[in-house]
């Protein structure tokens, strides 16, 4: 059996209010949509209240871009029929054979949205007692060999096996702009910090040879690769400060870092404090070099 769709959740929109999750959702699956279409992926996205669903051919490799969407939580490669118990029934056990037999055990683990004449508790025991019919595998609901989940919404229901969990944050441009100061490969994990929360970024470096990190990075991340230049460190005051005006950045972001010489860094932070005229954050301080490296590795950055 091939999967048809890849049902797409997402975590804090779901805490918004009404109006401004709406807006949210909406930049997710625009975000989404440019990603899959940037990677020559076919696709159909559609949406309802709490869930996005991607149709597609290519499951795995639109999971693959999926995971790389900031504001996705968790992505379930998932078969989808009817509401009818009947109808789900039938479907569970056509995918429980293909993964059962007698040695092993399973759960069926059911949720339900809308109304139904049925509850989750009748949807399991039927399908429990399908799969139990036709592959004599026994039910273990606390350790099983296998797990399907059974999503009941409304007039749909989805089934699926995994759940992948994917970069979580906020969907990019929900939150703000801010001017990323770039030096070495550390400092573009300081900006995915502020991208994972939904700040659109603009990098500004005057780094040349780190122009091929970005490059890679904002193409492994789907990110627009808007990289500004100045010609040397001792204009960069000065630079910061005429752009965080023309482009109303909201905040200056920087990699700087309190391990190794951090004398150095502290009197960096305070000359930067001194002559930037806008709030300037700093996500790695707190970090120490094992927890840095690990997490540019993570995200696919060569230190």
């Amino acid at each position: 059996m091939n999967y048809k769709l890849i049902l797409v959740r997402y975590g804090e929109i779901a805490l918004k209010g009404k109006e401004t999750r709406k807006r949210f959702e909406n930049t997710l699956v625009s975000n989404i949509k440019n990603a899959l279409d940037k990677s020559n992926l076919p696709n159909k996205i559609t949406k309802e209240w709490g869930r996005i669903y991607v149709h597609t051919t290519q499951i795995n490799k639109c999971i693959d871009v999926l995971q790389r969407i900031f504001g996705v939580y968790s992505v379930s490669p998932a078969y989808q029929t009817s509401s009818d118990i009947t109808s789900i029934s039938k479907l569970s056990v056509d995918i429980s054979k293909e993964k059962l037999n007698k040695g092993k055990s399973f759960a069926i683990r059911t949720t339900r949205t809308g109304k139904h004449e049925y509850t989750s508790q009748d949807v399991a025991i039927k399908v429990g007692d399908g799969v139990v019919k036709a592959t004599k595998a026994k039910v273990d609901l606390t350790n099983p060999d296998f797990e399907l989940s059974i999503e009941i919404r409304n007039d749909k229901a989805f089934l699926f096996t995994e759940r992948i969990s994917c970069a979580g944050g906020m969907p990019l441009g929900t939150q703000g702009t801010v001017l990323a100061l770039i030096d070495e490969p550390k400092s573009v994990l300081a900006a995915w910090h502020l991208m994972h929360r939904g700040c659109k970024t603009l990098f500004l470096t005057y780094n040349d040879s780190i122009k091929k990190n970005l490059k890679h990075f904002s193409d492994n991340w789907f990110v627009k690769p808007d990289v500004l230049s100045v010609s040397s460190k001792e204009d960069l005051y000065e630079e910061i400060n005429k752009i965080a005006v023309k482009k109303k950045f909201d905040a200056i972001v920087t990699g700087h870092t309190i391990f190794g010489n951090s004398q150095k860094t502290l009197s960096d932070i305070k000359q930067l404090k001194r002559h930037v005229n806008f709030p300037i954050l700093h996500p790695l301080i707190s970090m120490n070099e094992k927890e840095i490296i690990n997490k540019c590795s993570e995200i696919g950055l060569t230190l």
